[in-house]
This record gives C-alpha cells, sequence and structure tokens, in this order.
C-alpha cells in the first residue's frame, strides 16, 4: 500500500519534477496550489516510481488527481485504486484534462465514465494580449486603466518582496473583511482562502512564486502572486484588490502579465484559474475573453 502523508515544503523538491514531467497546464498540477490548498480541501501526497500521487477530501468526497509525473500509468491507477478500496470507495479521479484522459482512456480501457466539470474548467489566456490589451474587444479594460491612471497619476509597481509582504497581508485582511461584511459573516473568523494567501506570501521562495504590488498615494492598492505550471504557462494563484477603485483590478492583472512576461521571456500562457461556479467570477473571466478554456473532468470506477 502507498502511504500518504500531508505536503511539506521540503516535499517541493521531488514533487516539483514529476509536475513539470507531465507537463499539464491545470492549475492543480502545481505544488503551491497542492500545499496552499491542503487545509481548506485536506489533501496528502505520496510518490509512486515517478507519479505523483495526490489525495484529496474534497466536494466529491474521498478523491485524487491524476497521477501526474512518467513511466506507466496503469500500475499507479492500481494503487489509487487499492487505497481508495482500503478507504471504503470506488476511486475517483478529478480536474482529469482531455489530454490525460485519453491517457486514462488508453491505459485502462473502459474502466472509468467521465463527466465533465465546467465550475473546473481553467482560464487560459495569451499573455501577450493580456499585457498589451489589444483590439476592441478588450477597450473597455483599456479605459478602466485609464480612469485609474487619473486617479492615481503616480501608481507605482513594485516586486512583492519580505520588505512589503505585510503591507500585502494587511491588504487581504482589509479586503476579506469587506468581503465578510457584504456576505453577513462573523467578522471574527478567517477563511481558509485568506490563510492561504498570507501563507503564500510569507513563504514565496519556498513554494516557488512571485508577484507584484501597485502601490498608489503610498499604499498598496493592489496585488497580484504566482508560480510557473511549465515553463510555458504561469498561473496566476492569488489576485487582490479593492473593488471600489475603478481600474484596479485590470490594472493589476495588465501589471502581471508584462511582470511575467519581462521576466520569463519562455511564457506563452497565463492561467488565471477555474471560475468555481460563481457567476460574478466566471462574468470576470470571460470578460477577458480567454484564448483556451482548459476542460477538466471527473473519472469514476464503472
Amino acid at each position: 500500500m502507498v502511504t500518504f502523508a500531508s505536503p511539506q515544503f521540503e516535499d517541493r523538491q521531488w514533487a516539483q519534477p514529476l509536475l513539470e514531467a507531465e507537463g499539464s497546464f491545470g492549475c492543480e498540477y502545481n505544488f503551491a496550489n497542492i500545499y496552499l490548498w491542503s487545509r481548506a480541501w485536506p489533501q496528502q501526497i505520496a510518490r509512486y516510481g515517478d507519479r505523483l500521487l495526490v489525495r484529496i477530501q474534497g466536494r466529491l468526497g474521498l478523491s485524487y488527481l491524476y497521477p501526474a509525473g512518467s513511466g506507466p500509468l496503469a500500475p499507479a491507477v492500481d494503487a489509487i485504486a487499492a487505497d481508495a478500496a482500503a478507504n471504503g470507495v470506488p476511486p475517483t479521479l478529478v480536474c482529469v484534462t482531455a489530454e490525460q484522459r485519453a491517457a486514462l482512456e488508453g491505459a485502462c480501457p473502459g474502466r472509468f465514465a467521465f463527466e465533465a466539470d465546467r465550475d473546473g474548467f481553467d482560464y487560459l489566456y495569451d499573455i501577450n494580449r493580456l499585457a498589451d490589451l489589444p483590439g476592441k474587444k478588450l477597450h473597455a479594460k483599456r479605459n478602466h486603466i485609464h480612469r485609474f491612471d487619473e486617479q492615481f497619476p503616480d501608481w507605482l509597481l513594485e516586486d512583492i518582496t519580505p520588505a512589503n509582504v505585510p503591507e500585502c497581508v494587511e491588504l487581504e485582511r482589509q479586503w476579506a473583511a469587506i468581503r465578510q461584511e457584504e456576505a453577513g459573516e462573523d467578522g471574527d473568523s478567517v477563511s481558509e482562502e485568506t490563510i492561504a494567501v498570507i501563507e503564500a506570501l510569507y513563504h514565496m521562495d519556498k513554494l516557488g512564486l512571485e508577484g507584484a504590488l501597485i502601490r498608489a498615494d503610498g499604499s498598496p492598492v493592489a496585488f497580484s502572486l504566482g508560480g510557473l505550471i511549465t515553463p510555458e504557462v504561469f498561473d496566476v494563484n492569488f489576485e487582490k484588490s479593492f473593488g471600489d477603485i475603478q481600474g484596479a483590478y485590470p490594472a493589476i492583472n495588465r501589471e502581471m502579465a508584462r511582470f511575467v512576461r519581462e521576466r520569463h521571456p519562455q511564457v506563452k500562457w497565463l492561467n488565471r484559474e477555474d471560475d468555481l461556479g460563481l457567476e460574478g467570477l466566471r462574468k470576470a473571466k470571460l470578460s477577458y475573453y480567454p484564448d483556451i478554456l482548459l476542460e477538466k473532468y471527473n473519472a469514476r470506477e464503472v
């Protein structure tokens, strides 16, 4: 039997090469996401040969990521099935991309039934399009940024560093408090998302993350944080700003694209992750006209 354990910072050293070998564009195949969300949706990891196994307690109960890496696929699937059986459930794989679905059907013909998970589709954009905002479709985004420029003509872009991390944390806390008040929630509670954001900010180096913030009138008004999934795909893990500052979100979106393009010229795509089925978030992501809507499937053993 495979032994699963909660992910630790030091696991990135062996897990990252397996994730990179998978070459998936999906945001789940990013060690930072596995680590940061292992509290909200308990996740444990194990190595099986040259593949990474991830066990999740999520929306579908006990489930697993597609075994990322290289080498024979069927034995890794068998190892997942054995662990699932030991826990009294049939094996269910989540966040399976179309390419991974084809690989599963090739290695394990007829073993799984697949169901599309629209709420989990990732939104990927050509990095140059987000950095330059060309054409009529993105005219409104340029206008919003122009309003931001008018309100804050002397705004500055900074790398996120240990020196300004506490300011980003304070922005996150204020953002979360506003959201809690709007939702009528207990203002003394701390959401799993805020915990993940704060941990990401304080452990950027250990998680392979980098980011930028916009400072206006002396204070941060927006920041964005992410890391590479593959050499060609950069995952934007978090993006935060105040909704009442017109143009702040389009500005940090554009500036993060420029930030990544300058530091990683090989990157072609920005993965801005899924919309969780939230209507407002879906509308916002679609308003940038994604170049790739990365399909995801749940695979259940039949």
